[in-house]
C-alpha cells in the first residue's frame, strides 16, 4: 500500500553519507528536505543541469539558494542532453542524468558524499513506469517497474519515496512553507510519460481510486518472480560456459527446453553484452540455434547494436562498430 512520506522516511535505512539527486522540483525537494532534517551534517545534493531550457540556469540558482538555506553542499554537474537520431529525448536525459550522477559519486569531490545516491520516483512514477512497459508489450523485467534499491556501475542507488503519492508529497512540502519549482515540460504531451500522466491517470483514479497501490503491488510481485527467473538463467549460463568463458555451448542450448533457453539468451546478451534481443530478434535466434544441429552450419544474425554468430561450438556476440 502507499505511506505517507514521513512513514517512508522512517522505515529507510540508508548507507551514509549519501547524496540526493536535486533537479528543485518538488519531488527531490521533499526528498533533501527530509533527508536533512533526520541526518543533518550528512547529506549532500547534486544538481545535474541538462542545458535543454532557457530556464536551466534559473533552476540551479534555486537549488543554490535552498541548499544554503538547509546547510547541505550542493553539486552541479552539466551535461549535454541533447538526443541522437532516433533516440528519445527522455531516454537522451535520463542517460545523461545517470551517467553525471556516477561520475560525481566516483569522483573525488564526490565520493565523500556518495555512500548511496538517492532518487524521489514516488508511486506514481511507478505507475506511469508499468504503464509504458504494458504499452510496449514487455516482459517481466520491465513489468518489475523500478526497483527501490540497485546497484549499477558500482554505484548504490535507492528510491526512499518509492510508495509515497505524489499529492503527498505536495502537501507534506506545503505544511512545511517549502517552495520549489515547477519545469514546464512537465505539463507538456509531447512526452508519452506525461500524455499518461495528464490523460490516462486521472481516468484510472476515477474508475480504480486504489490503482497506485494495485498497480505497485503487481510490479513488487512481478519484480520477486524476475528475481527467481534471473537465479535461475545464472545457473544455467553457468553450466552452459567453458571455465572463464562466456560463450554458451551450442549443445548444451539444445539440451533446454525452449522457454529456458530463451532466458538464458536474454541473460547473456543483457549481462555479458549489454545489449537486448526485440522478440522478432529472438524468434529468429531461437529458429536459427534450433536448425544448427552440423558441425558446418552457420549462425548470424541481428541482435541488438551487433550480431551473434557462431564460434566454433559455442554463441558469441559481437559489434562491427566497435
Amino acid at each position: 500500500m502507499t505511506r505517507t512520506l514521513e512513514a517512508a522516511m522512517a522505515a529507510f535505512s540508508p548507507v551514509l553519507p549519501l547524496t540526493v539527486a536535486y533537479s528543485g522540483g518538488a519531488d527531490s525537494s521533499a526528498l533533501l528536505l527530509a533527508c536533512a532534517r533526520r541526518w543533518p551534517g550528512q547529506v549532500a545534493a547534486v544538481h545535474v543541469n541538462h542545458g535543454l531550457q532557457s530556464a536551466a540556469a534559473d533552476f540551479q540558482s534555486h537549488c543554490q539558494s535552498v541548499c544554503a538555506e538547509l546547510g547541505v553542499p550542493l553539486f552541479t554537474e552539466a551535461v549535454d542532453a541533447h538526443a541522437n537520431p532516433g533516440q528519445s529525448p527522455e531516454d537522451a536525459a535520463r542517460r545523461a542524468r545517470y551517467g553525471a550522477l556516477a561520475r560525481f559519486a566516483k569522483s573525488e569531490r564526490g565520493a565523500p558524499w556518495s555512500a548511496m545516491v538517492l532518487l524521489a520516483q514516488h508511486a506514481d512514477d511507478q505507475v506511469e513506469t508499468l504503464l509504458l512497459a504494458l504499452s510496449r508489450g514487455a516482459g517481466l523485467a520491465g513489468l518489475s517497474a523500478m526497483p527501490a534499491q540497485w546497484q549499477r556501475d558500482g554505484v548504490h542507488y535507492a528510491r526512499p519515496l518509492l510508495l509515497v503519492s505524489a499529492a503527498d508529497i505536495r502537501d507534506w512540502l506545503r505544511a512545511q512553507g517549502h517552495q520549489w519549482i515547477e519545469d514546464p515540460t512537465n505539463t507538456t504531451t509531447d512526452f508519452l510519460r506525461n500524455r499518461i500522466r495528464a490523460e490516462l491517470m486521472p481516468a484510472l483514479r476515477q474508475v480504480f481510486p486504489q490503482y497506485a497501490t494495485t498497480f505497485s503491488r503487481s510490479a513488487a510481485h512481478a519484480a520477486q518472480a524476475q528475481t527467481l527467473l534471473t537465479d535461475m538463467a545464472q545457473a544455467d549460463f553457468q553450466v552452459l560456459c567453458a571455465p572463464g568463458q562466456s560463450m554458451p555451448s551450442i549443445k548444451g542450448l539444445h539440451a533446454l527446453p525452449v522457454v529456458r533457453r530463451a532466458h538464458v539468451l536474454r541473460h547473456w546478451l543483457r549481462t555479458v553484452h549489454q545489449t537486448q534481443a526485440s522478440s522478432a530478434q529472438l524468434d529468429e535466434l531461437l529458429a536459427q540455434l534450433a536448425a544448427c544441429t552440423t558441425a558446418g552450419h552457420q549462425l548470424h544474425i541481428r541482435v541488438g547494436h551487433g550480431f551473434v554468430r557462431r564460434s566454433k561450438d559455442s554463441l558469441d556476440w559481437y559489434n562491427p562498430q566497435a
